[in-house]
């Protein structure tokens, strides 16, 4: 039983360290672009 403890708890860290990882080094730039758009107002 002490062992799949300290499995989960292994790859519990593991996955931290992963998405740490991925948070820090993925390409998660948003894309940028310039957006016109016609607005028609109620001037009476």
């Amino acid at each position: 039983m002490g062992r799949i403890i300290k499995a989960l708890l292994v790859l519990a860290i593991l996955g931290f360290i992963g998405l740490t990882g991925y948070a820090y080094l993925g390409d998660m730039a948003p894309d940028q672009a310039e957006v016109k758009v016609p607005v028609t107002l109620n001037a009476d």
